[in-house]
């Protein structure tokens, strides 16, 4: 029978440094939703349902959000667009299960649970999700990788260019580190 091992059962020089990874997804911001979408997959590629709209135009899912506009972005390999802010605007983003792209959201509104917290999280990857975000919650998106990534993405508002609600934060104001990989 094996017995199960003890940091005290490591050398001194490894011992101090064993730790354990934090699976637990951390905390949500509030009013940011990621739905997990069906993903079909058979021997001739795959198939996902991004959107549903209910007789008014509302998406299904999120059932107050009315989509106005939907574009497409490409973010090549070691860009970084953020932070992004809208007064008005809420959005709803797909990244291509095929790509991969490193998410960070940060809860700008004073009077929210979470004001100041931070989510970071990978999108596509072999998973098919929408990520909701709620206007105030700067979002933004970092490619890490080797190869362009895709975004599609739904607004509730059409981009007007004479008075654009589209405000910044700085790509840093949580720290460089934020958007790099993390070893280990």
């Amino acid at each position: 029978m094996l017995t199960k091992l003890s940091p005290t059962d490591f050398g001194p020089e490894f011992g101090p440094h064993v730790t354990t990874q934090d699976y637990s997804g951390g905390k949500r911001i509030e009013g940011v939703k990621i739905l997990d979408l069906r993903l079909l997959t058979d021997d001739g590629g795959s198939f996902a349902e991004l959107v549903r709209f209910d007789d008014s135009g509302n998406l299904e899912a999120i059932p107050e959000f009315k989509v106005r506009q939907s574009s497409y972005s490409q973010v090549l390999p070691g860009a970084i667009k953020a932070f992004h802010l809208h007064f008005n605007q809420e959005d709803v983003w797909f990244v291509p299960p095929t790509d991969r792209l490193l998410i960070g959201l940060i809860d700008a509104r004073r009077d929210s649970p979470t004001y100041r917290a931070s989510m970071r999280f990978v999108m596509g990857g072999g998973k098919a999700q929408l990520l909701y975000i709620p206007r105030g919650v700067g979002h933004g998106g970092a490619n890490i990788w080797q190869e362009p990534a895709t975004i599609l993405y739904y607004v509730s508002q059409q981009f007007d260019l004479s008075d654009p609600d589209e405000r910044r934060l700085p790509w840093d104001i949580l720290g460089a580190d934020f958007w790099r990989m993390t070893p280990g």
